[in-house]
């Protein structure tokens, strides 16, 4: 009995946050996409830095608490046989699939993450660098706003000449156009009562009202979760082929006796839909408690390596809590 009560209360407390969380790239664009990951320094390399994501397919990887860094989609790459190549928008320089550390060229779409240690997720979609793919960012399972972010318009259509790469398969920045502190937030400019938004910077805030237009662009534009799994779609539709949200936020921000700033909010989300599609076929409903006793007998297979089952990081994560907890209480 005594054990029973501890396994109990070791499921009821055990907190999500704990494990990290679950990073899920889905790709809903016409044509292959090859993500970018780049860790902040003093956070260590995800599984990948850099790989190919076809159409209509998804992968995931988990980052441990603490982690923080950025996502970013490189279009119109070319690699042969042997890895070697490069992308026409937002390519790291590496000549590889892998990126090995470097970062996106702008201009580029980026979504940005900082995993809290035991509180607050903090994440964003900036198009300070500019932009070259639509993207979402939604996050699952977790407390507090969780309100999902990004830029599902395609600002290559709307993006005026002086700022156009190409044919149009980018826009740049007014900085990366232009190079001007006033611009680049630089220099004079460095702060943010001396840098405001440009006509250029509104444009984008105005086709994207929650991702960051320019560097100082901070209280409508970081969101905040604690416990969740984050989905980042490319050229996602809305309402996201994952949910259906309706999500109002209304931000604020307060400065800190020490000059620090906090940003809050309130707001509300109501979601319709469950599951999660992975590799664009297959799908889990349910939570992991529901689909654990629902068949039981796939647990210990999984534990053997025998299962072929499609679960949800959410599902499997439960999967091996119960795994481990179950084990000590058959000692």
């Amino acid at each position: 009995m005594d054990r029973f009560l501890y396994l109990s209360f070791f499921l009821l407390v055990l907190p999500t946050g704990v494990f990290g969380a679950t990073f899920t790239f889905v790709n809903r664009c016409e044509d292959t996409v090859w993500p970018g990951v780049l860790a902040n320094a003093g956070s260590p390399s995800l599984d990948s830095t850099g790989f190919e994501l076809p159409k209509d397919s998804s992968r995931s990887f988990q980052a441990p608490t603490g982690w923080s860094g950025r996502f970013w989609g490189r279009t119109g790459c070319k690699f042969d046989d042997s890895g070697s190549g490069s992308c026409v928008t937002a390519d790291c320089g590496s000549g590889e699939v892998e990126c090995n550390g470097a970062g996106a060229a702008p201009p580029a779409t980026l979504a940005e993450f900082t995993l809290g240690t035991g509180g607050q997720d903090f994440y964003d979609v900036s198009l300070v660098d500019g932009y070259n793919v639509a993207m979402i960012v939604e996050g699952s399972g977790g407390s507090g706003t969780c309100a999902s972010t990004g830029c599902v318009t395609d600002l290559n259509q709307q993006c005026p000449a002086e700022l156009r790469v190409g044919d149009g398969q980018a826009c740049k920045s007014a900085c990366e156009a232009f190079g001007s502190p006033e611009y680049c937030c630089s220099g004079a400019y460095n702060s943010p009562a001396t840098c405001k938004p440009s006509v250029y910077a509104e444009m984008f805030k105005s086709a994207c009202p929650r991702s960051y237009s320019y560097a100082y662009d901070d209280p409508t534009s970081t969101f905040t979760c604690t416990g969740a799994d984050y989905t980042v779609t490319f050229c996602p539709s809305m309402p996201s082929q994952k949910s259906s949200k309706d999500t109002s936020y209304t931000p604020t921000t307060s400065t800190n006796g020490d000059g620090s700033m906090t940003v809050s909010g309130s707001g509300s989300e109501t979601q319709t839909g469950s599951g999660t599609t992975e590799s664009g076929s297959g799908s889990e409903s349910g939570s992991g408690s529901e689909a654990m006793l629902a068949n039981g007998s796939w647990l210990a297979g999984l534990a053997m390596g025998d299962s072929t089952r499609n679960l949800s990081p959410s599902t499997l994560r439960f999967a091996l809590i119960t795994s481990a907890a179950l084990s000590f209480f058959y000692l």
